[in-house]
C-alpha cells in the first residue's frame, strides 16, 4: 500500500555497475518491488550502470519513470531514451531540485561520489527541515557499512545530533526498505544547538 504523501521515489545510483553481480540485482529488484507497490521512479536519466538496471526494471514491470539529466550529460548519449519522461536541465543543481520536487523520498544504491553527493544532500535538507521526507540507503551486502560507521563517529564526536544520524534510515532488501519508508515520522528537533551546548 502507497502512503499517500509518496507517489514517487527518488534513487540516487552509480552510473557503473560495480564489481559484485549483486549489485545490479539489488537495483532490478528494488525496481520491481517499486512497482509492486505502486510507486514511480524518480532518478538520473541515464541507461548505463546501476541507474540503467534500475530503470530498466522498473519499465519492464509497468512503471512510471522520470529521468532528470543535464544537458551536458545527456548529449554524451548516457540518457536513457525509453523512459516515461526524461527532463532535460541546464544544470546538476538544477537536476536535483527537480529530482527532490517530484519525489517523496530518497534512496540510495551503491554508487561513487555523485551518489553519495546527491544522498547527503538530501539528508542534509531534511536535518535542515527544508523537507520531511524519508532519506535511505539500501544497504546491499555491507556496501554502505563504513558509510554508517563515519557517521556513528561523527555522532559520537557531537557534530551530528543523535536524532539526524539516526534520520539516514538503513535496510539490506527492498521490501523491508520500502516498509521503512511508509512507516517513517520525521524527527522533531531543530538543527542548531543552543550556544550553552556548544
Amino acid at each position: 500500500m502507497v502512503d499517500s504523501s509518496v507517489k514517487r521515489v527518488c534513487v540516487f545510483a552509480g552510473s557503473n555497475r560495480g564489481a559484485q553481480p549483486v549489485y545490479a540485482a539489488a537495483a532490478r529488484d528494488l525496481g520491481a518491488a517499486l512497482c509492486a507497490r505502486g510507486y514511480g521512479l524518480v532518478y538520473g536519466g541515464g541507461r548505463v550502470g546501476l541507474m540503467g538496471a534500475l530503470a530498466d526494471s522498473v519499465l519492464a514491470n509497468g512503471g512510471e519513470v522520470i529521468g532528470v539529466i543535464p544537458h551536458g550529460l545527456a548529449v554524451k548519449e548516457v540518457a536513457h531514451e525509453g523512459l516515461t519522461e526524461l527532463r532535460i536541465v541546464d544544470s546538476m543543481h538544477e537536476r536535483k531540485a527537480m529530482m527532490a520536487e517530484l519525489s517523496g523520498a530518497f534512496v540510495a544504491l551503491p554508487g561513487g561520489l555523485g551518489t553519495l553527493e546527491e544522498l547527503f544532500e538530501a539528508l542534509t535538507w531534511a536535518q535542515l527541515g527544508i523537507h520531511s521526507k524519508p532519506c535511505c540507503v539500501l544497504n546491499v551486502d555491507g556496501y554502505f557499512d563504513g558509510l554508517l560507521r563515519f557517521i556513528g563517529q561523527a555522532v559520537e564526536q557531537s557534530f551530528i545530533r543523535p536524532a539526524h544520524g539516526a534520520m539516514l534510515l538503513v535496510a539490506s532488501q527492498s521490501e523491508a526498505l520500502l516498509d521503512t519508508i511508509e512507516g517513517y515520522v520525521p524527527p522533531r528537533v531543530e538543527k542548531w544547538l543552543d550556544r550553552q551546548q556548544m
